[in-house]
């Protein structure tokens, strides 16, 4: 097990990711965009948004992918198996804790449910995972970070 194992399975992980869920958004599965919901955080510039959306995506990717490593090496070993389950685990902690409680406080762009009716907000909140962008979402986000989360296991077990 290597850190570059990690960082390339990060890489690799999030690519996988993010073209299902751009892939599943473009087949109308669902209408969530993780990477303009990270940009608009950033900046209210809507195609500036997109871009710093996608850097910011995939340096959270290998944030996590540094995580998974962590885990792998606190409990002695790694594999595909075990980070598709980290990766289930991810993406309901991603659906729920983080995209409800977490990204609201810092979005300033996103209504919640303590926004004002007089306030304007440039996103609508995702809700309990995140069934405010569709109701095959969960399903899509789970499967994408189950991917990505074989993915990184994989490489780390092979590095």
């Amino acid at each position: 097990m290597t850190i570059w194992g990690a960082l390339a399975g990060g890489f690799v992980g999030t690519l996988v990711l993010t073209t299902m869920l751009r892939g599943a958004s473009e087949l109308r599965l669902t209408r969530i965009d993780l990477p303009f919901l990270l940009g608009t955080a950033l900046t209210s510039d809507r195609k500036r948004a997109k871009a710093l959306g996608y850097f910011a995506h995939f340096m959270f990717g290998f944030l996590f992918a540094l995580g998974y490593f962590a885990i792998f090496w606190a409990i002695g070993r790694s594999g595909w198996l075990l980070g598709a389950a980290l990766g289930l685990a991810h993406g309901a902690f991603a659906g729920t804790a983080l995209v409800n409680v977490l990204l609201p406080l810092v979005h300033p762009r996103m209504g919640d449910t303590m926004s004002a009716a007089d306030t304007v907000a440039l996103l609508e909140p995702p809700g309990f995972l995140m069934l405010n962008y569709g109701r095959r979402t969960p399903v899509v986000m789970l499967l994408a970070h189950i991917a990505y989360g074989a993915i990184v296991g994989g490489f780390i077990a092979r590095s």
